[in-house]
């Protein structure tokens, strides 16, 4: 019988501007020591220097031949680029540690991409939070960027640790 106690499963309320989780979600993890109200302005901004972005250039807004109309498409297409698939966890083997590549689930690939995001888009200097933000989502849009890095450097290590896969359970 298991020790753990089941994983409440929270219920989740859409933004009021866009009515998506997706933003809902964003915001929650922007948000620093309650502040909910600047990181609304800081993500809604993003949105609209993205939206503004696709008004000046069009043409970088195509993929795969799909045409990307809102700017909410484009945050959801760079948030698919960011998540990453794999990670490597620690178990404890007969006095030994090794790394091991396990898949992860859908809400942890999400709050990876999000969590990294937010943490690059704070490192970027010089330009205020909305379009440090949106400067990341147009960089993982493009296949590029520090989140985009971080996910190939987490995919890299669980591609070395291949080896000791099957000590996952």
């Amino acid at each position: 019988m298991s020790r753990r106690g089941k994983a409440i499963v929270k219920r989740i309320v859409l933004d009021p501007k866009y009515n998506s989780e997706l933003v809902a979600h964003m915001i929650r993890v922007i948000m620093k020591d309650g502040k909910k109200t600047v990181a609304e302005k800081i993500v809604y901004g993003a949105i609209e220097k993205i939206a503004e972005k696709m008004k000046d250039d069009p043409s970088k807004f195509v993929k795969d031949e799909k045409t990307f109309a809102s700017p909410l498409e484009v945050v959801q297409s760079a948030i698919e680029n960011m998540k990453p698939q794999v990670e490597v966890k620690t178990r404890r083997v007969g006095g030994t540690t090794y790394p091991v590549p396990t898949p992860i689930k859908e809400n942890r690939q999400l709050s990876l991409a999000l969590r990294w995001t937010t943490q690059y888009a704070s490192a970027r200097h010089g330009m205020g939070m909305p379009a440090a933000v949106a400067a990341e989502i147009l960089d993982a849009f493009a296949g590029q960027g520090n989140v985009i890095k971080k996910r190939d450097d987490v995919h890299k290590m669980a591609a070395a640790n291949k080896a000791f896969a099957h000590y996952a359970w």
